[in-house]
């Protein structure tokens, strides 16, 4: 076995792994506060993407200064979600609202479409091509930035749902009912979790976007990030992190391998099979709560 060619194929998958997780951490915080799975999150992280470069191309505004512009444009979007089409939602049965998230990721899509069209559209964030050598190992610099900045909303979403708000969305997600009759706004603490979502979203799709050109594509992310949340367990941040490494260490070495042996398309394979044995082997994850309910 190439030692080299196998340390490169796994330091560059787990960096792979780390920024998949930015779109699972989008995942966790809406289900980690809401109890909601959201099917929308792919098409979050493409609109990110072209929000950032509507700002940028529309107003002559450099990156820097877009990224901050889109970031709170989409935190009012994730809020306006809520409000428009979740909130008369709230207390019905989960497979409505699980509904209505799809629904939303085709319209995000579909306007997306009518308004940008199906053009590639490069993101250059600066980050040079110059090649970064680990000893002999030769590293993506994108997967890099990626994987610290992924490392970091970690850390503060770590943080934060140790707060007071933290554990107010840990309250929600538990019980809509009991929130309520205790005074806290249901409404606003999943405004709250939506918001945030669409952050991170925004976030991936720059990251993403500079890997891979913003385009349609970009929301067929939602297939490696459900995987990933429900590896690492959906009301687990810390499990995203965990599972988008061993994720990503397990596709990049195994599609190294097979790809050329097959020629190409074991990465979705790779992620098909995990989601599949996942639910079947263990479906609250890695470090999902598992909850027992007697009847």
């Amino acid at each position: 076995m190439d030692l080299t060619l196998f340390g490169e194929l796994a330091i560059n998958g787990a960096m792979t792994g780390l920024m998949y997780s930015l779109v699972a951490m989008g995942i966790v915080l809406i289900y980690k506060s809401s109890a909601v799975p959201n099917l929308a999150q792919g098409a979050m992280t493409m609109l990110g993407g072209y929000v950032v470069l509507a700002i940028a191309g529309g107003f002559g505004a450099p990156l820097w200064v877009a990224i901050p512009l889109a970031l709170a444009t989409m935190f009012l979007v994730g809020v306006g979600i809520e409000r428009v089409a979740l909130r008369r939602l709230a207390g019905r049965p989960i497979i409505m609202i699980l509904m209505m998230t799809l629904g939303l990721d085709i319209f995000v899509r579909a306007t997306s479409m009518t308004i940008w069209g199906g053009t590639n559209r490069p993101m250059q964030l600066g980050i040079s091509d110059t090649p970064l050598f680990l000893g002999p190992l030769l590293l993506n610099r994108t997967y890099v930035v990626g994987a610290v900045v992924a490392i970091a909303l970690f850390v503060l979403f770590l943080l934060f749902f140790r707060t007071r708000m933290g554990i107010v969305l840990r309250a929600i997600s538990d019980d809509y009912t009991a929130s309520w009759s205790v005074g806290i706004s249901v409404e606003r603490g999943v405004a709250l979790s939506w918001a945030l979502s669409s952050v991170v979203a925004t976030t991936a799709g720059v990251l993403w976007g500079s890997v891979q050109g913003v385009d349609q594509s970009l929301a067929l992310l939602l297939l490696k990030g459900v995987a990933v949340a429900v590896l690492g367990g959906l009301d687990s941040i810390g499990g995203a992190i965990l599972a988008g490494l061993l994720l990503g260490i397990f596709e990049g070495v195994a599609s190294g391998y097979l790809d050329p042996l097959v020629g190409g398309g074991s990465r979705d394979l790779v992620i098909a099979m995990t989601l599949i044995l996942t639910i079947l082997i263990r479906p609250h994850g890695l470090f999902g709560r598992h909850d027992i309910e007697r009847i």
